[in-house]
């Protein structure tokens, strides 16, 4: 008996919808057999979400694609696609720009897609998404291959609400939809940012979040700088029954220590100078609905007091006013403090510790998050692309390679600010302007970055700690070396603290005016 080849390969799919696995693997596999049975370089599945198209799965493509966010007033010939009836071939002389130029893994080293054609799927009549092929030889795709797309989008289709309704719309594809509704802003229908990942930590916060997000506990966030513990915040929000109400941000670190208490409990006038009327303090603001106190370690012990009465009792006083006013808030607060050593210091109050921290949450570095840096590194360029009017951009395999390798200790922050930096340089570079792809290599990231380290560690990790001697440089004396180590250590210093020079100074235990005059007198300022 003969065997179609079609169906040789479209069996097993069938027979994995009996099997449990993440909706990823499935339409991985679905892209798979789709290349063998449509010979291309690429192939991509791609949800459509609003106004932009979602990567759900991609075979050829570089994995950055997974982070990157396709909106159809940008990509053409996907907006033709989606709102096309079938399938559509894109020849090798289409005018419409690709959207994956340079995105395409060759051995044979070729940015631009050739031959590219596309089908959408409908899931009941409604654009669910969108299969695309691409090919870097010119007239791969002609009549029989349209008509074989064609077939095979319509049982991928099958497989697609199949999937939903044995999985209870899967749990990867019910998070990546509710995160693209809830993330959305409201101005101009962007996407707000997004958090984007598939390593193990990555899916372990994840969990964390869906089964505190919904509790009344108050949550205390922990993670280095520029983890983005203001972006797990505000999903912890929401995810709570409080999501329509709002959500009132304050940090800690940037308040002067003589209006936190205004700042947070309001005022009313002639509380103390300037109070020329009465105001609401962002508990007020925030009452029905969440606050989040980020740098909560930054707050003076005199004022922890009074937060903590709050949280106990609901019960607030204005400055300045005996008069009390109740709020229901849900207070989320992070730190990149260990609060639990400030405790023991006595800097921090143990009973304010222990009733922020019901639910303690730590946020994984980037370090610890496997190849997410790459999908990272795709969601800043594709942003970036868009931003300044770019055809493409493409991280070159060195790229990803320094991205990987790299520690990143200024974590997703870091790595947003230096993928900025790295277009700039690459389109300088480039002489062809927007109408080529840019390719970002690993010159253009600089990579790896000079990573400081304070205090004593400063000079074990140098090259003189292992028994060289300093050279400051010629004819420089001790002075000069004094300042100079002065200056790179405090600058570090307020890096780490995002330029706040309240929080510099606690690290660095010195007075605050005396530290602002020591930096005009450097230069800092």
């Amino acid at each position: 008996m003969t065997t179609n080849p079609f169906m040789a390969e479209v069996i097993p799919l069938i027979d994995d919808l009996a099997n449990e696995m993440p909706a990823a693997q499935r339409y991985q596999r679905l892209l798979a057999v789709l290349r063998r049975l449509l010979p291309c370089d690429a192939a991509a599945l791609l949800q459509l979400d609003g106004e932009q198209l979602v990567p759900q799965a991609v075979d050829g493509l570089s994995l950055d694609t997974l982070g990157r966010r396709f909106l159809l007033a940008e990509h053409p010939r996907l907006a033709q696609l989606v709102s096309a009836a079938g399938p559509v071939h894109f020849p090798p002389g289409c005018e419409l720009p690709d959207p994956y130029d340079g995105l395409v893994e060759s051995v044979h080293g070729q940015l631009e897609v050739h031959d590219c054609m596309g089908c959408v799927l409908r899931l009941d009549e409604q654009v669910w998404g969108l299969l695309t092929l691409d090919a870097l030889q010119p007239g791969s795709f002609g009549t029989v291959e349209l008509a074989r797309l064609e077939a095979f989008a319509r049982l991928a289709a099958v497989i697609v609400r199949t999937v939903q309704r044995i999985d209870r719309l899967s749990l990867q594809l019910r998070e990546q939809q509710r995160d693209a509704e809830q993330w959305r802003a409201v101005a101009g229908g962007q996407p707000e940012a997004e958090m984007i990942g598939q390593s193990t930590a990555y899916k372990t916060l994840r969990r964390e979040l869906r089964l505190v997000g919904p509790s009344e506990l108050g949550v205390l966030i922990s993670g280095e700088t520029g983890v983005g513990k203001e972006l797990v915040a505000r999903q912890i929000h929401r995810l709570s029954a409080r999501a329509e109400r709002p959500l009132v941000v304050i940090n800690c670190a940037a308040l002067p220590d003589t209006l936190v208490e205004s700042e947070l409990f309001g005022h009313v006038r002639g509380a103390f100078t300037g109070a020329v009327g009465d105001r609401r303090g962002r508990f007020e603001l925030a009452d029905g609905g969440s606050l989040f106190l980020d740098e909560v370690g930054e707050l003076p012990l005199p004022v922890q007091a009074k937060l903590l009465r709050v949280l106990q009792s609901g019960q607030l006083q204005r400055v300045g006013s005996d008069r009390e006013h109740h709020v229901d808030v849900r207070v989320i607060a992070a730190t990149n403090r260990d609060l639990a050593s400030e405790v023991r210091a006595g800097r921090f109050r143990a009973d304010l510790y222990h009733r922020l921290g019901a639910y303690p949450l730590r946020v994984p570095p980037l370090r610890e998050r496997e190849r997410d840096v790459l999908l990272l590194a795709g969601s800043f360029l594709e942003q970036a692309r868009g931003r300044l009017g770019l055809r493409g951009l493409r991280l070159t395999d060195d790229a990803r390679q320094a991205l990987l390798g790299y520690d990143w200790p200024g974590n997703v922050r870091e790595l947003e600010h230096l993928i900025g930096r790295a277009v700039l340089r690459a389109q300088a570079q480039g002489s062809e302007g927007a109408r080529r792809i840019l390719s970002v290599d690993a010159r253009a990231l600089d990579l790896p970055l000079p990573v400081a380290v304070s205090g004593a560690g400063a000079a074990l990790a140098s090259p003189e700690a292992a028994g060289s001697p300093v050279i400051a440089g010629p004819a420089q004396g001790l002075k000069q070396a004094l300042d100079d180590f002065q200056r790179g250590h405090i600058a570090a210093v307020l890096q780490r603290h995002d330029g706040n020079w309240a929080a510099c100074a606690r690290e660095l235990e010195v007075d605050r005016a005396n530290l602002h005059r020591l930096a005009r007198r450097l230069g800092l300022k």
